[in-house]
C-alpha cells in the first residue's frame, strides 16, 4: 500500500477534480461538514497524503498535526506553504505513539477504505487511546471530535472491483500513469455498516451517505 501511494503522489489529487457535478458538490459538503465538525480545535490527521484536505482545514481550526506514512506525500503537502498551524509527521496509523502533543479533534479522509477489515477495531482503539491523552475535551468530561470520510462505491471508478477467494476485504486494480498495475486494498461499506462500527465507541454521531461519498462525525465516547 506504501509502495502505490509512493508512486501515486504526483498524481493523487487528479481525483478531485473530475469533471463531475455530483462528485464536486459532494465534495463542497465534505469540506463544509469537516471544518464545522472540527472548528477551533487541536486536530491530529490521519494519512493526510498530499494535503489536500489539510489546507481546507487549516483556517478553521486552531492547530493540525498532519500524518501520512509515505514520505513523498508529505513533500508535496510541505510544498504547499501550508500556514504555520500545520505540522507534518510520518507516522503509521496504526501505532501513534511516536506523535506528540495533545489533540481533541481527529481527522481521517479517505484512509478508512483501506484498512483490513480485520484491523479495524485495533485501529479505533488506538486513535480514540491517542485522542483522550490530555485532550480540552477529555479534561472536560467529553471525548474528543472526530471526522471521516471516504468513497461509496461506485461501479467502474476508480478501477474494477476484486473480490479474493477467502478474503473478507475487497481490492481494486489500478493503473498509474507510469503504467505499472497495482492491487490495492478497497473496503466499503454501507449506512448501516457504517452505524454497526461507529455507534459501539461514540456519542452524537451523524452519518451521510452520498452517491459518491459517505462522511461521519462523532465523539468518542
Amino acid at each position: 500500500m506504501q509502495n502505490y501511494y509512493d508512486k501515486r503522489a504526483a498524481e493523487y489529487e487528479q481525483i478531485y477534480y473530475r469533471d463531475d457535478p455530483v462528485r464536486l458538490h459532494e465534495l463542497a459538503e465534505i469540506t463544509t461538514a469537516m471544518r464545522n465538525t472540527l472548528g477551533g480545535l487541536d486536530v491530529l490527521e490521519i494519512a493526510c497524503g498530499t494535503g489536500y484536505w489539510t489546507q481546507r482545514l487549516a483556517g478553521a481550526v486552531h492547530s493540525i498535526t498532519a500524518t501520512d506514512a509515505s514520505s513523498q506525500m508529505l513533500d508535496i503537502a510541505r510544498a504547499k506553504g501550508l500556514p504555520e498551524s500545520v505540522s507534518l509527521l510520518q507516522a503509521d496509523a496504526y501505532d501513534l505513539s511516536t506523535v506528540t502533543g495533545a489533540f481533541d479533534g481527529c481527522l481521517a479522509t479517505f484512509w478508512f477504505s483501506h484498512i483490513p477489515k480485520a484491523r479495524l477495531q485495533e485501529f479505533l482503539d488506538g486513535l480514540h487511546s491517542r485522542l483522550s491523552q490530555g485532550s480540552r475535551n477529555e479534561a472536560a468530561g467529553n471525548g474528543a471530535r472526530v471526522f471521516m470520510a471516504d468513497n461509496c462505491n461506485q461501479p467502474g471508478v476508480g478501477g474494477d472491483l476484486v473480490e479474493l477467494p477467502g478474503s473478507a476485504d475487497t481490492f481494486k486494480r489500478r493503473y498509474l500513469s507510469d503504467g505499472s498495475e497495482h492491487m490495492v486494498l478497497k473496503n466499503y461499506y454501507d449506512r448501516d455498516q457504517l452505524a454497526s462500527i461507529f455507534n459501539p465507541v461514540s456519542r452524537n454521531i451523524a452519518i451521510h451517505v452520498g452517491e459518491c461519498y459517505w462522511w461521519v462525525s462523532y465523539d468518542i465516547a
